[in-house]
């Protein structure tokens, strides 16, 4: 019988590869595009929950255009910071789409963050004004970091930064921290602060399947844009419904999460991010629409990146091929 490997790539062998933001959205953009012509399977993705407002999800997902088939285990624990764990930790397994042998296993927590910052980023490019140049973040943890990155890289108009995260250390410590990437960084004492006034903002805290959410309506300006990355954990029924337009990553697995209890006075999305690649749903039509974008993360996203820093490490003699 023929002796099978799998590549094993720990988080600091992903890191090590080198994979630029540009390099990930580029790849996450084909997994949409893919996506958005029937292109692909990723079913919705099935979870279990061991405690209260956490979760560990399988993630499949085929993309045949790129030969490229895996899956993404992957939990997020909102309490793991009191034990000095991240809020995301799991795994990514890669497949060969001819034999289905597992070829690769690798951490998934750099992909997860960076892939979801470029997300944002391919969003805003549909959704938010031209040329941003103030920005909220709430949340700021490692999606915090890695959405800022990712929208800096691709708005590089952005200049004003005002972040807010429920441990105010944490919001200090990433002022002082992105102020780095060339931007000017307050952390505020509150939410409303970081929401006024921004062109664009992002939400990136723990999803919460009891949320308490706090952006109103009313603290959204005329032509901001606002991706929410943790569900309806921050946003406001009513500041969903205010919205001149709403979108979400994928309608198929919105539905799927509104069903499971998720989402629960949300309204539906008028499109998705396949929508408007496709060009089948216009983005943004005018300076003064607000606009919504719910990004739940997709499967794709994932596997489409993996793929390709798989080449990348086997060029480079990265990682521990393991006999299975």
């Amino acid at each position: 019988m023929q002796r099978r490997e799998i590549l094993y790539l720990s988080r600091k062998d992903v890191e090590e590869v080198g994979m630029s933001i540009e390099e990930v959205a580029q790849a996450v953009q084909e997994a949409i595009r893919q996506k958005s012509i029937g292109k692909v399977e990723m079913p919705p993705k099935p979870g279990i929950h061991t405690k209260p407002n956490a979760f560990i999800h399988a993630m499949p997902a085929y993309i045949p255009e790129l030969g490229a088939a895996g899956i993404k285990w992957v939990g997020g624990y909102p309490e793991n910071y009191r034990v000095g764990l991240p809020y995301i930790t799991g795994l990514l397994i890669l497949n060969d789409v001819e034999t289905g042998v597992p070829i690769a296993i690798m951490d998934c927590t750099w992909i997860t963050a960076v892939r979801t910052g470029a997300a944002t980023a391919i969003a805003a490019k549909y959704l938010a004004k031209a040329d941003p140049i103030s920005l909220g973040i709430l949340g700021c943890g490692v999606q915090g970091r890695s959405n800022l990155k990712s929208l800096k890289t691709f708005f590089p108009s952005i200049w004003d930064v005002r972040a807010y995260d429920i441990i105010p250390e944490n919001a200090e410590r990433f002022a002082k921290e992105m102020a780095s990437i060339g931007v000017r960084i307050r952390s505020v004492p509150n939410p409303r602060d970081a929401v006024e006034g921004a062109e664009i903002v992002v939400t990136a805290g723990p999803i919460m399947r009891e949320p308490n959410p706090t952006i109103e309506a009313s603290w959204l300006s005329p032509g901001s844009f606002v991706c929410t990355l943790d569900f309806d954990s921050y946003v406001t029924p009513g500041a969903f419904r205010a919205a001149d337009k709403f979108f979400t990553d994928d309608i198929e697995q919105f539905r799927y999460y509104k069903s499971s209890g998720y989402f629960k006075e949300t309204p539906e999305p008028i499109g998705d991010l396949g929508d408007l690649l496709a060009g089948r749903i216009a983005g943004r039509e005018n300076g003064a629409q607000k606009i919504v974008c719910a990004n739940l993360g997709l499967a794709i996203e994932d596997v489409a990146t993996a793929i390709r820093l798989y080449g990348k490490a086997i060029s480079k003699g990265i990682g521990k091929k393991l006999p299975l």
